[in-house]
């Protein structure tokens, strides 16, 4: 039997414009990157602990630029890439073979949760290490944004819109990695707490950190009625300083490529 093609949930074209105008965005001096300088701080950070200091890296969806400056500080030649063709970095199609390989690490930084086929790119990213190479990869999981979950259904209210797509979780992560056949796999996460005191703001942040839905499937726009009812959820949500707490779980995972293959 022929191998069957994954489900198509998200849309290459909507992906990529979302990271377009998310890289538009940082170019803000007031843009919200909190998300984007913790995964960055969390990749320095693990490297660290790891005692990994590559010669070779490709840094994948780093909007910031802050992670290639500093390994490229550190003498490491770094390949800057990114789903969406920005300037200056290498255009990559995480669902193919990567037509560069050989890194001592490859990093994925936000970009893994809007795949459709994300067994097949964990797979592409464990083809294009060295050996005792390391992959770390670190994007939304399936705790993020409950609160605006909740506020746009109330906003939809009886004909409610997916408006957001699915995550993972810790356990299927855990499995994929099984799946790729990652040597040394490890999964964890943590979580951020912002609390925001309009909609509008929590929004923009989502927006600029390229987190907007990539789903293929449009929802309809939200009628100007549905989006009062969105603000009322919002306020009624409210804490008794009129913030509502918004949480943001990164979910990150990790592992190696031995000397000589990969452990069957």
């Amino acid at each position: 039997m022929a191998n069957q093609s994954p489900p198509r949930i998200f849309s290459a074209k909507r992906r990529c414009a979302i990271r377009f105008r998310a890289h538009a965005l940082q170019k803000q001096p007031d843009a919200a990157r909190f998300l984007l300088d913790d995964r960055v701080e969390d990749v320095l950070e693990r490297l660290a602990f790891l005692r990994h200091e590559p010669a070779t890296a490709l840094i994948i969806g780093d909007l910031t630029g802050k992670l290639a400056s500093e390994l490229i500080r550190r003498g490491c030649a770094v390949t800057s890439a990114d789903p969406a063709a920005l300037p200056g970095v290498l255009a990559l199609d995480e669902e193919q073979p990567y037509p560069v390989s050989g890194f001592d690490l490859i990093v994925s930084l936000g970009t893994l949760d809007t795949v459709n086929d994300l067994p097949g790119a964990l797979i592409h990213i464990r083809e294009a290490l060295a050996d005792n190479g390391l992959a770390i990869a670190s994007f939304s999981g399936a705790g993020s944004l409950q609160s605006l979950r909740q506020i746009m259904l109330q906003g939809d209210g009886e004909r409610p819109a997916a408006r957001m797509h699915p995550m993972v979780d810790v356990r299927s992560a855990a499995q994929l990695l099984q799946r790729a056949n990652w040597a040394s796999p490890v999964v964890d996460t943590h979580s951020l707490s912002v609390r925001y005191r309009s909609l509008d703001t929590l929004v923009q942040d989502v927006r600029a950190q390229g987190l907007s839905s990539a789903l293929a499937s449009i929802a309809p726009m939200m009628s100007r009625d549905g989006l009062e009812h969105a603000r009322k959820a919002f306020a009624d949500s409210a804490d008794a300083e009129g913030r509502v707490l918004e949480t943001f779980e990164i979910l990150t995972l990790s592992g190696w490529k031995p000397k000589g293959g990969w452990l069957q």
